[in-house]
């Protein structure tokens, strides 16, 4: 089957089918290039991050404790979406891979964090979800390389292991 440019095998389409995804969906994400794909996800979860920051904030929260909930909120979310549709499986076991997640992810979002909160405490304090835009971009490289090496890394085969 064809979509535009794209041709889909019979294992694709199956694999949409069972996935619930609308036809051919899951396999056009597929064909992607990672980077892409990390980019929409996280543009997603920066979409999700500012508008629980607004919707928190205006209900008369302190904008770094608002900063702080809507960040982990939208963390939870990109973990979520990063796993089923950015990265390949590593292999491990998904609390091991989640510990990973979590690992690169508190440094990553402790970067957005910090950057967010000097921010929004200074320069951007009239327009702080410009500062968590910023705060994004900056913990974003981060983000990608420490999830594409280290979190969803394909395990290795222990240097101890039998050879076949």
């Amino acid at each position: 089957m064809s979509v535009g440019k794209f041709a889909f095998s019979a294992a694709e389409r199956s694999l949409s089918a069972r996935s619930g995804a609308p036809h051919g969906l899951r396999a056009l994400v597929a064909r992607l290039p990672r980077p892409l794909r990390f980019l929409a996800v996280g543009g997603f979860g920066l979409v999700t991050d500012i508008v629980l920051f607004t919707i928190i904030f205006m209900q008369g929260v302190p904008a770094l404790v608002a900063g702080f909930l809507a960040l982990v909120a939208a963390t939870a979310l990109t973990w979520r979406l990063n796993r089923a549709f950015t990265f390949d499986r590593s292999g491990r076991r998904q609390g091991e891979e989640a510990m990973r997640y979590a690992a690169v992810t508190a440094v990553a979002q402790g970067t957005s964090y910090a950057v967010f909160a000097a921010l929004v405490l200074t320069a951007l304090a009239a327009l702080p979800q410009g500062a968590i835009v910023v705060g994004a971009a900056a913990g974003a490289l981060i983000s990608y390389n420490g999830h594409r090496l280290f979190a969803f890394a394909p395990r290795q085969p222990s240097p101890h292991a039998p050879r076949s």
